[in-house]
Parts: structure tokens; C-alpha cells; sequence
């Protein structure tokens, strides 16, 4: 807090722009058109009662209904965001504004992120590197739990549970505000078992394999999550400090690690909520301190943050290829520390122009080990300085236009095999997986857009450069992803990722319909990808890092119907286009493009004895032909789901929530063209009901 306060007397820093509650995606009256004059950017708010509403396990499954937000998911409660079919470390997710740094990277693990922590969640849809920097070059995740209580003493408690893989959870929020000081605390505990998918059956390289009782064997876990804020909330001055961690342990399906389960003496099948190996468990830490100091046209803002996330993969030691059979279970470690500092500064000058300046700066740290490789010891460091102005020619016309540059440094140290790799008669080596990599990156990026409203309508357009660093994954893998089910390569000599991306808004609405239509252009020189090739090493496909011209151009559209003030209609779709124009793969899209699906469903909302509603959604996905070979097509698929809420009010200060969310409901077998689990021919779960109960107090 202290080294806040210095920094803060350095530069100034732009403060938060003010926060507008939303009940639900889509708003109607003037706090709707007020929402969308904000940035010439595309973008969704959503607050705590949505979450509630449409929770669906992990934090990204409960987000992706909002347009052009999907979920990839992994085993039984791990998804990763995608925004717009950019994901990983094309996204940036913020947490109270710090960039959260686990290992984007990494396929097969969540966010490390409390869900019941989180108050509001905001997308920005399209790119967004001149706030947020290199990661952000196609959208940003903000999510936000800083809400202070407003009484000596208050909280919630809840309960949960999903039938699907009969998890159980709770999770206890409590806080209190005197003399200007707070404290909030949060704490969550999930225990879930092996998931279940609509087949007895599943095929693995050409083997047959059987399911019991249609459960991923192996697929259980658990996490375990708390957090704890404590600070002072003045008129003009508001300094507080956060320390959360994450914890989270999980199993890999075991017939697809290697397909060791055919030889191990282990019985998967024993119970359904033990997890044996193979598995993994995950520790994010973040201690974050955050001040802010404001008047009337001003305001000041600094941050700093330590961030440590620690994973660690374990299997059965077996040999593979020249590698002998090694000691013990840990395959792979990764500990990964990030540094972040945070400064900038927000004035009004002639009540006509808002103008934000800032820096960022971040340190990683990444360290191996284990007897299993896929990429080697890393350090980067970067800087970004930027400055935005909101320029307000007058009420109905807003104007921004902002630069930022950036600065980055990367050292991938070498990393050579542990035991040795005959390369001639009589002559063997430890072969080297990966040299010594130090590359330097710097950009300058840019960004305009206009914002204009008449009447009913909100037209906006943005256009904007942004680029991204290759990653050291990128730049240096070389090895065996068990759970994605591939071998991948890294490329040394890679170029930073650079797009252009036109973004346009068109809004309407009054007191009975809402229409939204966010269509986008996107072009990338030079986009990095693994490339599926035909090749197979050690027993998997074999994936290459490459680059290629890329565009890409899409579409989302939502339209909101207030039948009665009962009876709600909504539909709304995406589409995405995307083609190679160079390289290997040119005429194709990319590998898991997203195709493209639509929703319709209606709500009635009625008030007894406290708010309530019951809606009812058909959830519509297309056919993927669109492919990169040797990829396979995916047929379309529909799901029909029901959701149901309701509060009771118990005392003046105490009432009851009780929400339902229920996922294919007919129990239809269908595969995600996104996910990496139809590589290896495993549908997507079938029927899945939620069920929420809560206490605010």
C-alpha cells in the first residue's frame, strides 16, 4: 500500500470508469444507451443475479451464453475462455483490473478463479492491447469482486450441486464496513466426481474402448478457494489490500494418457470420486495492493501485484521411446511468478475531454522440472506506456482515439534430455530439445472509434492495430500433450502477431424491443497457430507452430422482445468466417474453428412473495466442414434447456435465493467441434441440472 502511495506521486493513473449495474445481458431505458456510450468498443456487462441464473459449473461454461463468449472444456470442471474463436494468450482476464497470469498456455486447466468471489463480469469483444496490453489482441474478460459491504456486518451463504458429475459445493461471502475501514472474506469448496457422456463406448487410435456405467474414468476433482480483502474507502481516497489463493486437484481421463490403463494395475473403476493417476493439481496465489486518490476532474491510481501459480502433472512411470522407466510420479512442474506494477492518471480538461495516461510494467518467472518435457525454463519482461482521450463534441457524438507502445524481452533457456538418444552406431547424446532463445519485441499500436446516438438508435464503430509477443511455448515446445492429444513443436524464428480489426455497433431499442448487431472485420499479417501436420511422433499427431495471413470477419446479433411485463422473448446468434490467404494450409479456415449457432428461448418473470422467473432455451449449433486437414468435420447438433430462479424475502435484511439451470434436456449425444475430447471420439455430456440454493444476510 505504501509503495502505491509512492508510486501514485510519480504519474497519474486513470481511474475506473464509473460502474453501471446490469441485471441481466441485455438492459432497456437510458442506463442501457449510457452502457453503450461508453467505448466505441463492443462490449457485454453482467452482474452477480446472471450468474446465479445461468450457472453451469465452472466460470466460463456459466458465461458463454453471451454472444461470441464460448467455453472450452477439458475433463469434468475446467474450461478455458474464447472470445470471438481467439482464446489463451489472444485474451487477457483482469481481475479488479491486475492481468491475471496462470499459464494461459496450458489446455487442460480453468482459470484459477473464485466464481462465487466475483461480482460483475465484463466482456470486451475485439481488441483491446491499448488498455491491457499484448495478450489482449482479441478481447478482454474483466471480472471484478471488489464491492464493498455498506454494513457492519453481512454476507451470503450458498449450496450447490450438478447432477452430471454429482458435484457439491459451498461457498460463504462475508464483509463489513466501519469508519471508512472494510474487510470482506470469501471462501469456496467443490467436490465433483467422474463425468458422465451419453455413450458406453469410446474409440482411441483405432481402440475400442469400454466405458463404465458411461463415465470418463478418472475424470474427479475438487477445488478449493479463498480470499481475503481488507482496507479504507474514504470520500477522496481509497487504498485496500488482497490475498487470494486457488487450489484445485483433478484427474486426467486415464485411457487417454498413453493409454497406460491397458497395462496399470490401478482400478479406475473402483469409485467415482477418487482421483489416481494420471492427474494434476494447480496453486494460483495473488496478493494484489491497490490505491486510488481522486477529486472532482481528477484521479490518480496505482497497483502493484505478485502472482505465483504452481502445476505439477503426475503419471505412472513408464518408458517411452529412449527414455527409460523414470523415478517417481511427477511428469511435469511448472512455477511460474509474475511481478505487476501499475500506474496512470484520468483528467477532465473543458468538460469536453476525458484524457487517460498510464504504464505498465510485468516480470515472469517460469521454472520446470519432472522427467516429461514440452517446454523449457523461461523469463520475460515487458513495458507499456499509453495515453487515450474521449473527446465529447457533444451530447450525442463521442469521439477516442488513443496510442500505446510496448516493449518486450524474452529468454528461453536451453534444455537437453535427461537420459541419452542413440544417434549412431556406438554413439549416443542427450538430445537437445531446446536452445537458448533471447528475442527482443516492440510495437506501437493504435486505436479510433465514434460513438452516436439518436432517438432510439447507438451506432459506434472502432477501428484498431494490435499485436501480440510470441509466447516461449510458441517459441520452444517440444513434446507430448497427453490431454490434448498431440505432439507439438515450437518455432524459434517466429515474428510478434500483428491485427487490424474494423468493429461497428448498431443498437435499438424502446420500452418493448431491443436489437443489437456487432458485425467485425478482422485481418491478421502474420497469425501463429499450431498446424495440424500428417506426421506422428511418439505415437501422436504431430502439431507445428507456423504463421500465415489470416482474415476473419463475423457477426453477432441479439434482439430482446418485452412481450408483457411477464413475458419476455429473445434470439440471438454468431457467425465467424475465417481463411488462410498464405502458407501450407492457404484456402483453409484455422484448426477448431468455431461454427456457427443460435439461440431462442423465452422467460417469464413474475413477482410473489419476492422475484422470480422460469424460461425455457433452444440452443442450435451448425455443421463444421470448414477444416484444416487431416482434421475431421463435426455435425451440428441441438440442446433444449431450462432455467428457473427465485427469491424470498425472510426479514428485512435476510432473504433466500433458489435457482435451477438444467442442460440438455432430451439427453442428445452430439460432439463440440472446439473441443479436444472428439479427437479421441468422447461426446459431450448429456443431461446436466444445476441446482443453487442461498442466504444473503
Amino acid at each position: 500500500m505504501i509503495l502505491n502511495l509512492m508510486a501514485a506521486a510519480l504519474l497519474w493513473v486513470a481511474a475506473p470508469d464509473t460502474i453501471v449495474e446490469l441485471k441481466d445481458v441485455t438492459v432497456t431505458g437510458n442506463a442501457r444507451r449510457d452502457y453503450l456510450m461508453k467505448s466505441s468498443q463492443n462490449s457485454v456487462q453482467v452482474n452477480r443475479d446472471y450468474m446465479e441464473q445461468h450457472f453451469g459449473g465452472s466460470l466460463m461454461q456459466t458465461l458463454e451464453g453471451i454472444p461470441g463468449v464460448k467455453a472450452m472444456s477439458i475433463g469434468s470442471g475446467q474450461s478455458k475462455p474464447t472470445i470471438r474463436g481467439l482464446g489463451f494468450n489472444r485474451m487477457a482476464v483482469t481481475e479488479d483490473g491486475i492481468k491475471h497470469e496462470g499459464q494461459q498456455w496450458g489446455n487442460d486447466h480453468g482459470l484459477e478463479i473464485d466464481q462465487f468471489a466475483i461480482d460483475r463480469a465484463e466482456v470486451i469483444k475485439g481488441p483491446a492491447a491499448l488498455l491491457y496490453g499484448s495478450d489482449a489482441i482479441g478481447g478482454v474478460l474483466n471480472l471484478y469482486t471488489n464491492h464493498l459491504p455498506t454494513e457492519p456486518f453481512q454476507g451470503s451463504a450458498t449450496l450447490f450441486t450438478r447432477t452430471n458429475n454429482e458435484s457439491l459445493g459451498a461457498s460463504v461471502k462475508v464483509g463489513g464496513l466501519k469508519d471508512h475501514f472494510f474487510y470482506r472474506a470469501n471462501a469456496t469448496l467443490i467436490n465433483y466426481a467422474d463425468y458422465r457422456v451419453p455413450t458406453d463406448s469410446i474409440q482411441y487410435y483405432s481402440y475400442y474402448i469400454r466405458l463404465k456405467d458411461k463415465r470418463l474414468r478418472n475424470t474427479a476433482g475438487g477445488e478449493y478457494d479463498g480470499s481475503l480483502m481488507m482496507g479504507y474507502a474514504g470520500y477522496n481516497f481509497h487504498a485496500d489490500v488482497r490475498i487470494s489463493d486457488s487450489y484445485s486437484r483433478s484427474g486426467f481421463f486415464a485411457d487417454a494418457h498413453g493409454l497406460e490403463v491397458r497395462l496399470s494395475e490401478i482400478d479406475y473403476d473402483h469409485a467415482r470420486r477418487d482421483v489416481d493417476l494420471p492427474y494434476q493439481w494447480v496453486n494460483h496465489m495473488k496478493v494484489v495492493s491497490h490505491t486510488n486518490w481522486h477529486g472532482e476532474l481528477w484521479s490518480l491510481e496505482g497497483s502493484l501485484a505478485w502472482q505465483n501459480n504452481q502445476r505439477e502433472e503426475h503419471a505412472e512411470p513408464i518408458s517411452h521411446g529412449y527414455m527409460p522407466r523414470p523415478d517417481g510420479t511427477m511428469e511435469r512442474r511448472f512455477n511460474k511468478n509474475t511481478l505487476t506494477a501499475q500506474l496512470g492518471m484520468r483528467r477532465t480538461i473543458a468538460e469536453q475531454h476525458e484524457l487517460k495516461a498510464g504504464l505498465n510494467a510485468e516480470y515472469q518467472r517460469n521454472e520446470r522440472s519432472g522427467w516429461g518435457f514440452i517446454i523449457p525454463d523461461f523469463r520475460t519482461a515487458s513495458t507499456g506506456l499509453y495515453a487515450i482521450d474521449r473527446w465529447t463534441i457533444s451530447e450525442n457524438l463521442i469521439a477516442n482515439a488513443g496510442l500505446r507502445y510496448d516493449f518486450s524481452h524474452t529468454n528461453v533457456e536451453k534444455y537437453n534430455d535427461w537420459y541419452l538418444t542413440p544417434v549412431a552406431p556406438g554413439d549416443s547424446v542427450y538430445k537437445q530439445r531446446a536452445g537458448d532463445i533471447c528475442r527482443s519485441f516492440n510495437s506501437l499500436t493504435w486505436s479510433a472509434g465514434l460513438n452516436y446516438t439518436t432517438g432510439g438508435w447507438v451506432l459506434k464503430a472502432n477501428l484498431g492495430k494490435s499485436f501480440r509477443v510470441p509466447i516461449p511455448k510458441e517459441l520452444a515446445a517440444d513434446g507430448v500433450n497427453y490431454h490434448i492429444f498431440r505432439y507439438e513443436q515450437g518455432n524459434a524464428g517466429l515474428d510478434p502477431e500483428e491485427s487490424y480489426q474494423l468493429d461497428a455497433g448498431i443498437c435499438w431499442g424502446n420500452s418493448v424491443l431491443d436489437i443489437q448487431v456487432d458485425p467485425y472485420v478482422n485481418y491478421f499479417p502474420n497469425y501463429i497457430y499450431l498446424s495440424p501436420t500428417p506426421q506422428y511422433v511418439e505415437g501422436l499427431q504431430l502439431y507445428q507452430y507456423t504463421q500465415a495471413k489470416v482474415f476473419r470477419w463475423g457477426v453477432e446479433a441479439e434482439t430482446t422482445w418485452h412481450i408483457t411485463p411477464h413475458w419476455e422473448a429473445e434470439m440471438k446468434g454468431e457467425y465467424l468466417y475465417a481463411r488462410q490467404e498464405s502458407g501450407e494450409k492457404k484456402g483453409y479456415t484455422l484448426p477448431f474453428s468455431t461454427p456457427w449457432s443460435a439461440d431462442a428461448g423465452g422467460k417469464y418473470k413474475f413477482h410473489w412473495h419476492g422475484d422470480g422467473f422460469v424460461g425455457l432455451n433452444v440452443h442450435l449449433v451448425g455443421d463444421q466442414h470448414e477444416i484444416v486437414p487431416p482434421e475431421k468435420p463435426t455435425d451440428g447438433y441441438w440442446t433444449l434447456n431450462l432455467a428457473a430462479g427465485k427469491q424470498f424475502p425472510l426479514t428485512d435484511t435476510t432473504k433466500l435465493r433458489v435457482s435451477v439451470h438444467a442442460d440438455n434436456l432430451l439427453n442428445r449425444r452430439y460432439y463440440d467441434h472446439t473441443s479436444y475430447y472428439r479427437l479421441i471420439d468422447v461426446p459431450e455430456p448429456g443431461f446436466n441440472m444445476a441446482l443453487m440454493v442461498g442466504v444473503d444476510f
